[in-house]
């Protein structure tokens, strides 16, 4: 199993309205390096739903219930998306700035490569954050 951080504006997409509608197809992305993360998620893996922008905290977990595939808001047709569905809200958000004082998260893509929006997270990290906010599976 793989880990993930899905970044979304609560604006345009948030946690509530993830689990409102309980699965959704993750699109919109037009970073290759993104889109590239999205492709090698499998089924089943998990990843953190991050509110970005204002709040910048983790907000909950979901789940990968299908692969990659193209992008019906991409008229060039290069990108893609998965779908996903709400698992489980963290017990404690936690937000980015506890998470940059942590030293135990410097190599953490959210920190070295913030501007991506769909980032790898590593098992150990994965760990720890659940352990952070409270969160089990």
């Amino acid at each position: 199993m793989a880990y993930w951080l899905f970044k979304s504006e609560p604006s345009c997409w948030s946690w509530d309205k993830q689990v409102s509608e309980q699965t959704t197809a993750w699109d919109g992305v037009r970073n290759y390096q993104a889109a590239n993360n999205m492709k090698a998620m499998k089924i089943g893996d998990l990843g953190f739903f991050y509110h970005s922008v204002s709040e910048k905290r983790i907000m909950g977990i979901v789940r990968i219930i299908k692969e990659y595939y193209p992008d019906h808001t991409d008229a060039s047709g290069r990108f893609g998306m998965v779908d996903v569905e709400a698992v489980k809200p963290v017990t404690t958000p936690i937000s980015l700035a506890e998470i940059k004082t942590d030293p135990r998260f410097s190599d953490l893509a959210l920190i070295k490569q913030s501007r991506l929006s769909v980032l790898p997270v590593s098992k150990d990290h994965w760990n720890l954050l659940c352990y952070l906010t409270g969160t089990s599976l």
